[in-house]
């Protein structure tokens, strides 16, 4: 939203004033965050039970006169943005703030948290705890409620249905214990790995919401079954099927279970290292042909939006450029590039005790936001953005670039570390002789990202000037995250212990020069999450005083 936009919203909220979905607070400098989740619960809980797409939270707005006061809730833009992270932690299924407007009404700033609905058939809980709103008031969501939303998937739910005559004999104890080491990861702040082993196998996969009550699931056998237990999906294939196009051909089918059967089949891609830029013209940049999240990513979306009532299975066709990856069914809601840049978040998914099991067991990081992350992730590797193809009625196709398509736009990405999502995205339409619409050109045409005329735009080529150097190209680039990872790791080693503003010491001069002091702070902090999630570092101090070790 721009700020007209925001303005005319907050009139019209402060007109028809609190109700279930918006809730204003009289905020100085500090609220607890617990009680902002606790609000975000109830509220993206009471926005999908009214056919909502979103609810507010403000502060700055007097709850009881209606007039703007104004907060000073973090004032510093990098400290406000962490809410989401911090939201996203305690929230199942994880989920966060779309988005956190700041405004200036009469020299006075109003901060308005905008709360993505409940996905359909899934109630929001924070730290366990389900809540609602009675009017004005916070309280806990009520059975009839709950069974409302649980509801929504209800019968059509494929994935959810109970298999007859299923057991925990028909899961893999593989897959059973990698679904355990999982959890835990992703619960780390909220129950001990011991607590989690002590449970039986059936609490653990009810708590997992891979079962109902003791009750096997298709989504159990799908994610942890033998192979040898597929029969019990039939007529419906559970099926992942690798093929290699080209010179060669090859193929091979991958059952059950989902959980680690598409590590397998991503093992067979024949994943190269490929040198971006010639010799004489930069230093070459050495990159995987393809990105072992991104494929993973990509994968991980066909298995949660296939339609299993269709009879068909995931297709993942390796070319010598590129990946297809092809699920059954259409589209489910909106369109792909609605999630390109991570502000919309699904209200209802085809399979959703599926999707819900998935998230619980880390195989998709956050509901709503893969799309995003694949294209992110591209970018950062310099390669053209992924492509939809959705032509084929009942089916969806995604395409993952391993080749350069355009050596500009890659050099341009490069060298321009501090370029939008948006504008990579328009130039990557350039590259590809897409469509552009009229703004997105007179921006990148503006900034001397693209030269010619309509039709025949193209990505400049003319991106370093005669002053830069190959140390400033090396500086500006900065490292691989392995990098920066392995001098953490070392130091660690070494010192045993360290705070958070001693990694920040260690890494600050290593990282980009392109990059700012916030952009640096968060690059550090994402570091830190990615490691502690792959359970290789943990925290034993508190959060604003971390004091982090090498994982036993």
């Amino acid at each position: 939203m721009n700020r007209e936009d925001l303005e005319i919203t907050l009139k019209g909220l402060i007109a028809e004033w609190e109700n279930e979905v918006v809730e204003f607070k009289n905020v100085g400098d500090s609220y607890p965050t617990s009680d902002i989740g606790k609000y975000f619960s109830a509220l993206a809980n009471e926005a999908n039970l009214r056919s909502l797409e979103k609810a507010w939270l403000i502060f700055g707005v007097n709850d009881k006169s209606r007039a703007v006061v104004g907060s000073d809730y973090r004032p510093e833009k990098e400290r406000l943005h962490s809410l989401k992270h911090q939201i996203a932690q305690e929230t199942e299924p994880s989920i966060t703030l779309r988005n956190i407007h700041e405004l200036s009404v009469d020299a006075k700033r109003v901060v308005m948290l905008e709360i993505p609905a409940a996905p359909q058939g899934m109630p929001i809980a924070w730290k366990g705890h389900y809540y609602a709103r009675a009017g004005e008031s916070l309280t806990n969501l009520g059975l009839d409620k709950l069974d409302e939303i649980r509801g929504q998937g209800g019968e059509h739910d494929w994935s959810a249905q109970v298999v007859e005559g299923g057991a925990i004999a028909h899961l893999d104890e593989v897959a059973l214990r990698k679904a355990r080491e999982a959890f835990v990861r992703k619960y780390a702040n909220r129950f001990a790995a011991a607590e989690v082993e002590a449970w039986s196998d059936i609490v653990f996969l009810d708590r997992a919401k891979l079962t109902q009550s003791g009750h096997m699931t298709r989504t159990a056998i799908l994610l942890l079954g033998k192979q040898e237990a597929a029969y019990l999906l039939s007529p419906h294939p559970a099926e992942l099927t690798w093929k290699l196009e080209g010179q060669e051909r090859a193929y091979e089918h991958f059952g059950p279970p989902f959980l680690l059967s598409t590590t397998r089949l991503y093992q067979n891609i024949r994943n190269i290292q490929l040198r971006l830029l010639p010799n004489d013209e930069l230093f070459p940049v050495e990159l995987a042909k393809y990105d072992q999240k991104i494929v993973l990513e990509a994968l991980h979306n066909c298995i949660a939006h296939q339609d299993y009532t269709r009879n068909g299975r995931v297709i993942v066709a390796e070319f010598p450029d590129r990946l297809v990856f092809e699920n059954e069914g259409n589209f489910f809601e909106g369109e792909p590039e609605d999630y390109v840049f991570g502000h919309k978040t699904p209200r209802r998914y085809r399979n959703p005790f599926l999707a819900q099991a998935m998230a619980e067991l880390n195989m998709i990081d956050t509901m709503g936001y893969g799309i995003h992350e694949m294209y992110a992730g591209q970018a950062k590797r310099y390669f053209p953005m992924p492509d939809y193809d959705l032509s084929e009625s009942g089916a969806v196709k995604i395409t993952i670039h391993g080749k350069v398509v355009d050596i500009a736009y890659s050099r341009m990405l490069i060298q321009k570390t501090d370029l939008s999502l948006d504008d990579i995205f328009a130039l990557d339409r350039v590259q590809k002789n897409l469509l552009l619409d009229d703004g997105a050109a007179k921006r990148l045409r503006k900034a001397n990202l693209i030269e010619g005329r309509r039709p025949h735009l193209h990505v400049s080529a003319a991106v370093a000037t005669a002053t830069d150097t190959k140390a400033d190209y090396i500086r500006t680039r900065g490292q691989d995250d392995q990098f920066y990872e392995k001098m953490i790791i070392d130091y660690l080693t070494k010192f045993k212990s360290a705070s958070r503003g001693e990694i920040d010491k260690l890494l600050w001069d290593k990282l980009s020069d392109a990059l700012g002091a916030d952009q640096k702070r968060n690059k550090i902090a994402n570091l830190i999450t990615k490691m502690r999630r792959s359970g290789r570092i943990s925290n034993h101090g508190a959060r604003k005083l971390s004091k982090w070790h090498l994982a036993e």
